[in-house]
């Protein structure tokens, strides 16, 4: 059991050193490149099904969270398909549809995560980590598509 806590919160302390303010106003916080936020996906993932239904509060805030984060980065690309013309803008804005359909899906599934009994937490636990995975990695495209 100590086990399993011990990567979830190793995982949630990188998050939160990511997501914190830099020391120095003149330097500006490095940019996320979408392999990492994959990367950090499928640890998310395994960090959520981590937690024991005694933690579920603990799960429920940080799958909130990270799905929140996410959404940032989301509105950020949407501030980018925004900008476009044409058939790039009508593609973009086809994928900002996909991916605030599967962060609809992954915040349903946050929420059945917090109302999860001792019996349907497993399964609300790998709902939830599938959804994340899916959101993410659909984000993980979308930005790679953006660079080409």
């Amino acid at each position: 059991m100590r086990q399993r806590i011990i990567p979830a919160i190793a995982v949630t302390i990188g998050l939160l050193a990511l997501a914190a303010p830099h020391a120095s106003p003149q330097t500006p916080p490095p940019k996320t490149t979408a392999g990492e936020v994959g990367q950090k996906a499928s640890e998310t993932g395994q960090a959520i099904r981590d937690y024991s239904v005694e933690k579920k509060d603990e799960a429920v805030a940080h799958a909130r969270k990270i799905t929140a984060d996410l959404e940032a980065k989301i509105k950020d690309l949407e501030a980018q398909a925004a900008k476009q013309t044409g058939e790039v803008k009508a593609r973009s804005q086809a994928q900002i549809k996909e991916l605030k359909a599967k962060r609809a899906k992954a915040s349903q599934k946050a929420s059945e995560l917090g109302r999860a009994t001792k019996a349907s937490w497993e399964k609300a636990k790998e709902g939830f980590a599938d959804a994340y995975r899916d959101l993410a990695s659909a984000y993980d495209r979308a930005a790679a598509e953006w660079k080409k």
